[in-house]
């Protein structure tokens, strides 16, 4: 494959990174404002990467606001190294911190769960008992893997038997490189899937098919392996011309697919997986090494709310809101924030990054009678690992056009060792910057 012709130095990247952040940081400058006084109540439900940064920029535009988060969660995860730890490039500590580290002063944490959200008497309730009044609304508890949806399946598995579960969380992600290491090493039938419904970070299931494909490679004993992507889509991947290059590299690898095969049942003990073909017929496969990726949905809170959509993901319940603005679309005083977002795309860490000033106008904008500014335009960024040290940079729209970040520096579709730095270096540190709504 040939590579860009621009090839910067290593020192060159950290400049560019060093330069990106400069900028994100003189932007967020230009934006400071004068502060909003206001008393207006508002509640954001989930304290991952959405709800802690928007609370973030909201203390430093609002002068007196209630700002209160809702989530049980002591610790945070940074979910996009779960696909490194899941390859041994990474300790399961990589990707954890505390929640309370990253939250301003000003704003109140409830460490409870949400258990019901009234959108027409403006109430919260959490799991505790505790009953939380609001003038403003931003939901943003992220999704729920469905695991119970593969019978047979449950989480004590990961790392036996050939299995691997990487989106569980950390310690799942290291047991998931224990079995995949194991199966580098004897060999067999490898089968990588993914679920039928929406999912966060759509590229996860390739980077670990490539991942491992490119360590036994590396150890000398991919001939002893046989590698099988089984999707229940039709396509590699949502953007055609990424899908087609994806095709490209699994037939320069050898790795076989199944596509339009929906993983149904595991039965661990004798390593065999049932899916559901095209025409629902049960297809079984013997396997030596699997990694399971189920289906995904809102919280049960989310789907109980009222807050979901009628007509679409009516199996998943994501949140009716506006594609550009995120706001509610019968709810004025209530915003979609992250993965439960009902929107075609933006379940990834890179999307959160831009959705989160389109949230945060619309909710000054409201409190300051007038019209908001900003518009999410579907951005979502994937840094698609390839190999160990080469990735691509894929970052595309609404209507899937490639929108590179560096045009005529990262070619989106090229393996390159700089798109490889971005996802294992610069990636984590503009990550932390948006969790203080710095970026």
């Amino acid at each position: 494959m040939t590579e860009s012709p621009f090839k910067p130095s290593r020192r060159g990247f950290l400049t560019l990174a060093a330069g990106a952040g400069a900028l994100a940081a003189a932007g967020t400058a230009e934006r400071a404002q004068a502060q909003t006084a206001t008393k207006a109540k508002i509640v954001i439900i989930g304290a991952g990467a959405g709800g802690t940064a928007l609370a973030n920029r909201l203390v430093r535009r609002l002068d007196g606001a209630r700002i209160t988060l809702v989530d049980p969660r002591a610790d945070h995860l940074y979910q996009p190294g779960l696909s490194l730890v899941a390859a041994g490039l990474k300790p399961a500590g990589y990707v954890v911190s505390k929640t309370v580290d990253w939250l301003p002063r000003g704003v109140t944490l409830v460490p409870e769960a949400a258990a019901g959200i009234d959108p027409e008497t403006r109430t919260v309730t959490t799991t505790g008992g505790t009953s939380l009044s609001y003038d403003f609304l931003v939901v943003a508890p992220g999704l729920v893997l469905d695991h119970d949806a593969i019978e047979g399946f449950s989480l004590d598995m990961v790392g036996e038997n050939g299995i691997g579960a990487l989106y569980a969380g950390p310690q799942y992600a290291a047991a998931t490189w224990k079995a995949a290491q194991r199966f580098t090493e004897t060999g067999g039938l490898g089968i990588f899937t993914r679920p039928a419904t929406e999912m966060k970070c759509a590229g996860a299931p390739l980077k670990h098919t490539f991942l491992i494909d490119d360590i036994a490679r590396t150890s000398g004993t991919r001939g002893k392996a046989q590698f099988l992507y089984a999707a229940p889509q039709g396509s590699l991947f949502g953007v055609p011309i990424v899908a087609e290059k994806v095709r490209m590299l699994f037939g320069d690898r050898d790795i076989d697919t199944a596509m339009q095969h929906t993983l149904k049942s595991i039965d661990a003990g004798a390593k065999r997986a049932t899916f559901a073909d095209a025409t629902g017929a049960d297809v079984q496969m013997e396997y030596d090494y699997i990694h399971v990726i189920p289906p995904q949905r809102a919280p049960e809170v989310i789907r109980q709310s009222g807050l979901s959509w009628a007509d679409k993901w009516t199996d998943q319940g994501w949140v009716e809101c506006d594609m550009a603005s995120l706001r509610h679309l019968r709810f004025d005083n209530i915003w979609a924030l992250g993965d439960v977002a009902g929107v075609p795309k933006g379940k990834t860490a890179a999307s959160v990054k831009w959705q989160v000033p389109v949230v945060e106008d619309g909710l000054i904008a409201a409190i300051e009678g007038r019209e908001t500014v900003e518009a999410y335009n579907g951005y979502t960024s994937c840094p698609m690992i390839t190999r160990v040290g080469r990735a691509m940079l894929v970052e595309f729209d609404y209507n899937n056009n490639l929108v590179p970040s560096f045009p005529g520096v990262i070619a989106p579709l090229e393996e390159l060792w700089i798109s490889w730095l971005m996802k294992e270096v610069a990636l984590k540190a503009t990550y932390n910057a948006m969790l203080r709504g710095r970026a």
